[in-house]
């Protein structure tokens, strides 16, 4: 099972930069950044980094992490344009990229910059077109497609020579998943071990409908991971619901966790930084931990 990062985009590029450094330099196997202008809650006056020129960033600041999306919205970036930006970040890292994309689905960043949030299913039928576009336009082949959303021209490749990973975000079992289960070389989810067995045998019959073998798709998932030994502080925790699956407990116990998510199948699991300890030496001591804690499941 590998082992990625997810930095807070609302972070200095600083504090990223030497956070997903620390990583790469202990081991660690991708780095993800995701695709939002703003939080979806809480304090939103600062800056939130833009994601394509954070994976830019971070394709020239590492050697050897893949690095991904995680994920694009749809509903604000045009899927031809989108191919040919992140096409280019795949140059500059030399191959490294991990092409996520999802449906789009935050409220407030539509709101603020007047962009339309389409119901849900008019937006999955824009992003099932959009799909089709970003494969079509990374196969190495001259391109056209005539859609209700989109239209492309006899388009060249914009990535010759190489069919970027696509990776497809979301949980939506009755289309998502089999938009994902059609086209995704690798789909990805919040889960807990209990909620990704569940939905991998959905993703297991979207497959058998289409004939395709499951085993082809990669896995991925994250979840909220609050690791310490205070048990009074990983109880509150518990007690506290939240809006994201949490992976909450002792380092043994995250051991425990880890491991059932490998024998389900996962295979790769992303920490996002935002519940770690502040930036610094305590935060590295802490993701140091985590892999330790990984390393029986790491491939």
């Amino acid at each position: 099972m590998r082992l990625s990062i997810w930095p807070n985009a609302g972070q200095p590029w600083d504090v990223i930069r030497d956070e997903v450094a620390h990583c790469e330099a202990n081991g660690w196997d991708g780095v993800y950044v995701a695709d939002h202008f703003m939080p979806s809650f809480g304090d939103d006056t600062g800056p939130t980094g833009e994601c394509v020129a954070l994976m830019a960033a971070l394709a020239v600041s590492t050697s050897r992490l893949r690095i991904g999306s995680l994920v694009f919205g749809n509903t604000y970036r045009h899927p031809a344009v989108l191919t040919n930006q992140v096409a280019q970040v795949d140059h500059i890292s030399g191959g490294r990229v991990l092409f996520g994309i999802g449906a789009g689905w935050q409220e407030n960043e539509h709101t603020a910059y007047g962009i339309e949030l389409p119901p849900v299913g008019a937006r999955l039928s824009r992003f099932e077109e959009a799909v089709q576009i970003v494969k079509g336009l990374t196969s190495g082949e001259r391109f056209s497609f005539s859609g209700e959303h989109y239209t492309i021209t006899d388009s060249p490749s914009v990535n010759p020579g190489r069919a970027m990973d696509l990776l497809i975000g979301g949980g939506g079992e009755k289309r998502t998943m089999r938009i994902a289960a059609q086209y995704a070389d690798e789909w990805n989810v919040w889960s807990t071990p209990e909620v990704m067995k569940a939905k991998l045998e959905v993703l297991a019959r979207h497959c058998d409908a289409l004939g395709r073998d499951r085993s082809s798709i990669q896995v991925s998932t994250q979840a909220l991971v609050f690791m310490s030994e205070d048990e009074g502080f990983l109880e509150n925790m518990r007690q506290n619901p939240m809006a994201m699956q949490t992976m909450i407990g002792t380092p043994k116990q995250c051991t425990e966790i880890l491991g059932e998510y490998a024998e389900i199948g996962v295979d790769e699991f992303i920490v996002p930084d935002f519940t770690l300890p502040p930036p610094g030496s305590a935060r590295n001591d802490w993701l140091d931990q985590l892999a330790e804690v990984a390393a029986p499941f790491r491939s």
